[in-house]
């Protein structure tokens, strides 16, 4: 059997944009996530943000037609709003009414509400929305999270430094 070169790491999350400057916008001021911007402008196909998560893990955003340039394939424009992509991302904070509080926020920075903020099936609170390009999020309460070797998000508060430290997780789904 061979050793695998990979270990059971990622280092960033990159989400295809239609508009980068929206896409920072949204995701800087709309929901607080600390960046420097958007830098690589002097590059074509250069132009990128960071946003630091949590663990060195970076959530990057690139235009769509960077990422085309990047990999010489085409890559699929945004999903129509609701419409599933196979792939999610998942904010886990502290309690029900944060689920509501951050829900909330991303509305007002301009999401698209896909599911209301419910109980779930496992004793939680979770709502779910897109971004402005049609990225799924999940914010969700597990009071389970503990014993999956998880912890929900520290808060706004809490940040470790000038780029915040909020906790993220990814979810990949299987579209049926």
């Amino acid at each position: 059997m061979m050793q695998s070169m990979m270990t059971p790491h990622i280092s960033f999350i990159t989400l295809g944009v239609d508009d980068l400057e929206r896409a920072v916008a949204f995701y800087r001021d709309g929901l607080g996530l600390p960046t420097p911007g958007i830098i690589g402008r002097e590059f074509e196909h250069g132009a990128v943000a960071f946003f630091k998560l949590n663990d060195g893990l970076r959530l990057a955003l690139w235009p769509r037609s960077s990422l085309a340039a990047e990999i010489a394939r085409s890559v699929a424009s945004a999903p129509a709003p609701g419409a599933a992509q196979g792939f999610a991302l998942a904010h886990n904070v502290e309690s029900p009414a944060a689920v509501d509080a951050l829900l909330g926020q991303a509305l007002a920075a301009g999401a698209t509400l896909i599911k209301s903020a419910a109980p779930t099936f496992y004793g939680g609170h979770a709502g779910w929305f897109q971004d402005p390009d049609g990225h799924l999020w999940e914010i969700a309460w597990n009071p389970h999270l503990a014993g999956l070797g998880c912890r929900p998000s520290p808060g706004p508060s809490a940040s470790a430094d000038a780029m915040g430290d909020p906790l993220m997780e990814i979810h990949i789904t299987r579209e049926g």
